[in-house]
């Protein structure tokens, strides 16, 4: 699956796109892809000034673009939009640094027509770096567009 067929799961785009290709998928259960860190992303040169470090918190967010995509690849979620309703037992284990490859892991626990529930893992080399339980409704995807009006 290349970036383009990643574009055309999620509504997510440079520069908030967080996985650069997804190399397994399986709809509504699990998925596999990565995160090519170049050192060019704008958030290093602020985090930290001389000695870069991705953001924790960007991490978390890359696994649930993957899961995000993970849903949507479902043709009976295509109409949703899946927003965090939560995240539990975060954990981060490893500085990832520019050059690295985030590789992510996700599989969805728990999925309804309203929710679901996941684990994502985030690696670099086979060491984790983040895991974290992800919550989320599965809105309309007009209805977030009429909110914001």
């Amino acid at each position: 699956m290349t970036k383009i067929s990643i574009e055309g799961l999620i509504p997510h785009r440079a520069p908030f796109l967080l996985v650069s290709e997804i190399v397994e998928l399986v709809p509504a259960t699990s998925a596999r892809g990565r995160w090519h860190l170049t050192g060019d992303e704008e958030f290093f040169a602020g985090h930290f000034p001389g000695n870069p470090v991705l953001p924790g918190v960007l991490m978390v967010e890359a696994l649930a673009q993957l899961a995000a995509a993970t849903v949507l690849a479902d043709a009976r979620y295509q109409d949703r939009l899946p927003l965090f309703g939560g995240i539990d037992e975060a954990r981060f284990r490893r500085q990832v640094l520019p050059g690295d490859t985030l590789d992510l892991d996700v599989s969805i626990a728990r999925l309804s027509a309203r929710s679901g529930r996941g684990r994502g893992v985030a690696s670099v080399g086979g060491q984790v770096a983040c895991e974290a339980e992800l919550l989320f409704v599965l809105a309309p995807r007009g209805a977030v567009a009429e909110h914001l009006e």
